[in-house]
């Protein structure tokens, strides 16, 4: 990948400016892995390789579900470890989601049971200083510190809690827990959308726990490595071929499955609901197949046309808007083993319940679904307070 000078050193990547591009970096991940803040360090041939491909992947599944990254492009075997994203000033915080007891939350809370699920989900905040041993802040703290405002402070929570749970949804279809994970933000430097948060830095084998079919002795992350009593070449070995599994795993992950929903308006008169439905749709992605016909007028046309769409797309839902005429959404349940759906309420709603039973197998589409869940209460939330904002006294009141 093209690049310019050096500019920043960390201890396991390396930032370069873009010729030419003066709001984009290219971050080279090292083959270098450090634990407890340095104290322990190590080289393994190919894991630069392995952590820019793990990071790259899981930056596309997140900007795939609409999560604001700074991820443009990169990553994989002919990219040389390097990854080209959009130039950010780091707010110097982790954010840890955690969504199982583990890890400093144990021994911090010796009261906790070990493994046990938190719900909701625990977020946390850490001072990024090695040498103080990154210690945890309260958010009232980063706001009164001016380290990020309380809005940023809030948006971050937010944003760490949905990568969380993405993430987690990927691994479940792995049959692997996702216990915890750390992300850190920044604000865009220049150009389109500067001063926004979004997510940034890495998220890699380092930045998550992660136990296959729920049990710690089988982790794949980076507490293999912390947790070694002697590190020599054998060691080394079994941590790179763990490593090796989790980016393997983790290239399925930005990978969405083509869905389709097939939409009966039962005649002429429903048509605009039809559009509001497939319009409805396509803030998750789907696409739309509209007909008209009716179970009454034209029913071999009904069963034709099930017929014809059964036999060509392997994931099919069908959408009835008939109106309240229960005949059409029979008709097409006896004729298709697919799932048929209710149309007649409001058109978002069609939507997300097409979307809802797509992403128990899909992460992308899961992922904006949830998007489009926590929009929707964060609209609620805005309306509420503009609601309840105080009203400006008249100029010529008084007070007795």
């Amino acid at each position: 990948m093209n690049k310019g000078i050096e500019i920043a050193r960390g201890k396991t990547k390396i930032l370069y400016e873009h010729p030419g591009q003066p709001e984009m970096l290219v971050v080279k991940q090292t083959d270098r892995l450090s634990a407890g803040d340095g104290a322990r360090r190590s080289e393994i041939a190919g894991k630069g390789r392995l952590a820019a491909q793990t990071t790259s992947r899981v930056f596309r599944l997140l900007n795939l579900c609409g999560l604001p990254t700074h991820f443009v492009n990169g990553g994989e075997d002919d990219d040389d470890n390097e990854m080209l994203v959009r130039r950010c000033n780091m707010i110097p915080l982790e954010v840890v989601v955690r969504g199982v007891v583990a890890g400093s939350l144990a021994r911090r809370n010796p009261g906790l049971q070990r493994g046990g699920l938190l719900i909701p989900r625990m977020i946390e905040f850490f001072v990024k200083d090695d040498a103080n041993h990154d210690p945890q802040i309260a958010p009232d703290a980063i706001v009164s510190q001016g380290i990020a405002s309380a809005a940023e402070v809030s948006a971050m929570s937010e944003m760490a809690r949905l990568a969380f749970e993405i993430l987690a949804h990927a691994w479940r279809r792995r049959d692997v827990l996702l216990v915890d994970s750390k992300v850190e933000f920044g604000r865009i430097a220049s150009g389109d959308g500067k001063g926004s948060l979004v997510l940034a830095d890495v998220i890699d084998n380092d930045a998550w726990r992660i136990w296959p079919q729920g049990r710690e002795d089988r982790m794949l992350d980076k507490q293999v490595y912390r947790n070694l009593e002697t590190v020599d070449e054998e060691a080394l070995a079994r941590v790179k071929s763990a490593y090796e599994q989790v980016a393997e795993m983790v290239g399925g992950f930005p990978v969405m499955r083509s869905g389709t929903v097939a939409i009966f308006g039962g005649d002429g008169d429903q048509s605009e609901r039809v559009e509001r439905i497939a319009q409805a749709l396509g803030q998750y992605g789907l696409p739309a197949i509209r007909h008209v016909a009716s179970a009454s007028k034209t029913p071999g046309y009904v069963l034709q046309l099930a017929q014809q769409h059964d036999a060509t797309f392997p994931r099919l839902l069908y959408v009835a808007a008939s109106a309240g005429d229960a005949a059409l959404h029979a008709m097409l349940s006896s004729a298709t083993t697919n799932p048929v759906l209710n149309g007649d309420g409001d058109a978002d709603e069609a939507a997300l319940q097409c979307a809802k039973i797509f992403a128990l197998e899909d992460t992308v589409l899961f992922g904006r679904t949830l998007l489009v869940q926590t929009n929707a209460r964060s609209a609620v939330l805005h309306a509420d307070a503009a609601l309840n904002v105080p009203l400006p006294m008249p100029l010529n009141s008084q007070t007795a």
